[in-house]
Parts: structure tokens; sequence; C-alpha cells
């Protein structure tokens, strides 16, 4: 059997490491090997990265292999149904520096993981000599590049459906949100009678750029098929403001794709960036997020008909989140109760993406 190729590392010896000793009681400690030093990360991606280091020349025209030791560090808000990462050694053939190391299978974006590395020189009876671990230095994956977030986007776009026409944005919440003295809302100015943009959670993607950077304020726009009307349950609350579409889109108002996942459901959810253009948001948006055209897209336009009328309308088969980066007026709307239930279940506040689903990954870190 031919030894793993060396520059990506694709295929894989997988062990268990205690400590900083070998984990195979076959490895032999060598003093000759040299250890590892000052071990430098670079090119991080969201599933791949760059690892180099100096040596002393003692006993290096030994060296067969390198071992290298990545260990996820653990994170106690982890999403409880994702794939557990495993302590895992990867073994790869001796080449020069730096080494790129890929795989979704065991990097994730945006997450903190630690890496040791050995040397090693493999024996005619297939053991390994090794040397000692070199220090454990410590490192974060990146978000999703444009590259990524096009192919979610392109798989999107599968299944959007059919355009329906709307005439609102809305937001559900509780009653006290929408009164005139609202302390308790960082996300209410109670004084100017606002909504103010907030710092966006961590629910779908892992890798989605905007989780805890991007503000701004969650609204709906999908009708029910049967009234084209807004539904009248809602996860996030008994009472509903709405607002005419073109307050928020209009043709000085740009749009982004931010993020395609699900929740172990059959439901798929789209978030969407609404951004003023020369926003601070926009300028954010623009080199991070798929820019979409307003009037031509899978899942929200706003066109013109022949007077100059803004015409709205949303995809059928993906629900929207469509996230607007200024602040609004309530005296630009109407607040009311809504006559269904509230659906806690389906709140998507720090909701994390089902990693097996086959309809909304694509072939990089989760």
């Amino acid at each position: 059997m031919m030894d793993p190729p060396l520059s990506s590392l694709r295929s894989l010896q997988l062990c268990d490491q205690e400590g900083s000793e070998s984990a195979d009681s076959s490895f032999r400690d060598v003093q000759d090997l040299p250890v590892p030093q000052q071990i430098q990360i670079s090119n991080i991606t969201c599933d791949s990265f760059k690892i180099s280091w100096d040596m002393d020349n003692r006993g290096g025209e030994r060296i067969t292999h390198y071992f290298i030791d990545l260990n996820k560090k653990e994170n106690k808000d982890e999403n409880q149904f994702k794939h557990k990462d495993v302590p895992t050694k990867l073994v790869a053939k001796a080449v020069p520096l730096p080494m790129t190391v890929r795989g979704h299978w065991f990097l994730s974006p945006r997450t903190e993981y630690s890496v040791a590395v050995q040397t090693a020189a493999k024996q005619p009876d297939g053991e390994y000599s090794v040397s000692q671990w070199s220090e454990i230095i410590e490192f974060c994956t990146a978000d999703y590049s444009t590259v990524h977030l096009n192919q979610l986007l392109q798989k999107a776009e599968v299944i959007a459906g059919r355009m329906l026409p709307f005439t609102v944005f809305y937001r559900n919440q509780q009653r006290d949100y929408f009164q005139q003295a609202s302390p308790s809302y960082r996300s209410r100015d109670a004084q100017c009678s606002r909504m103010l943009p907030a710092v966006k959670d961590d629910s779908g993607s892992d890798g989605s750029p905007i989780s805890g950077k991007l503000e701004g304020i969650f609204f709906s726009c999908n009708t029910e098929f049967n009234t084209g009307k807004p539904p009248q349950d809602s996860p996030y609350g008994p009472y509903r403001f709405q607002i005419q579409a073109d307050i928020l889109f209009n043709q000085n108002t740009n749009i982004y794709f931010g993020d395609f996942y699900c929740m172990y459901t059959s439901y798929h959810y789209v978030i969407l960036v609404l951004a003023p253009d020369g926003s601070k948001e926009d300028v954010f948006c623009k080199g991070r997020l798929p820019e979409l055209d307003r009037s031509n897209n899978r899942f929200l336009t706003c066109t013109e008909d022949s007077n100059g009328a803004l015409l709205f309308h949303h995809a059928q088969d993906v629900i929207l989140e469509v996230i607007y980066t200024e602040p609004v007026d309530l005296s630009l709307g109407t607040v009311s109760p809504i006559s269904g239930h509230q659906l806690m279940s389906l709140s998507t506040v720090n909701a994390k993406k089902d990693p097996s689903c086959k309809t909304c990954n694509i072939s990089v870190g989760r």
C-alpha cells in the first residue's frame, strides 16, 4: 500500500493520543529525531490551513513522516446533534514546508483548534520511531468565503419554487416590545419608538460570515398560499408589526444572500440581507456575501410595473429570514395582535444547521 499523499493530507491514518506521548504502543521515542519548534499557522480557510515549523539538523535525514495532532477545543454550547469531533492524528510523509492540511470531515469553519507536531522515522518492520511532541499552538478556522456561499446559493435556488406576490414585511414580538417604555429590549429605543438593529445570533451555518457580526432587524415576508397574506401563526410572539414593502426594499436597497439551512425538519430557510446603498452594513456585505439582482433572483424581488409602481415577490418553497440593517420607526407601520398560535418550536434563534442534510450542505466544513 502506498503512503498517503503529502501536500493535501487527504488520505489519513487516525489514532488516539493521550498527553504528550505517542498514542500507538508500537511507536518508539528516539532522542536524535528533531522536535518541531516555532509552529506557524497561515493561509487559514474554513476547512484548511498551512503549517510550518523550525527544526535543527540533528537526525533530520532520518525523518520520513510528520504526525500532526489536531484537536477541537471543547465548546459547551455546541450543537448537541452535530457529529462529534475526535482527537485526530494526521500522518503524512515528510515534505517541504509549509504543508497544507485540508479536510471538511475533521475541520469546521469558525472553530478553535489546538495542534502539535511530531517528526517520525518509519522502520523496516512498519513501526515508527518518533520525536517528542512540539509545543501546542491554537488557532481558529475562518468563515465561509464568497465561493462557498455561492455554492450554498446555487443549492438554495434549486428548491426555491415559484414566486408569489406580497405587499408587507412583518415582525412578530411580545406585546411589551412594541410598547413605549420597553427598557428590557435592547433592540428597542423606547424614547424614539424605533426598532434598532441587533447583532445577528449564531443560527444557521457555522461558517456564515454574518453571524455575530452583522447588525440588523429580522423581518418575514412569506405569505399563505391560499390567502396571499402573512400567516397567523408565529414562533416569536402574538403581536405583529407590519410595514409596506417599499419602505424597506426599493431601488436604493441592495440585497445579499446570507445563508441556507434547515433544523432537522423538511423546512429550509434562506437568510437575505437588505442594506440601503452605501450604508455601513452595505459596505460590510460587499466582498463577503453574494449580491443579488433586486429585480431578478429566485428569492425576493422588487420590480416596476408600466406605471412605475413597485411590485414584490417572494419564493414559495423556502422560509425567508430578511435582515434589514437600519433602524425602523414604529410610526411607519402598524402593530396588531395575530389570531393564530405562538409556535415556539419553529423559532430559529441560535438554531443550528443539520450537518447531515444533503439539500443544504456543501462539501466543506459545516
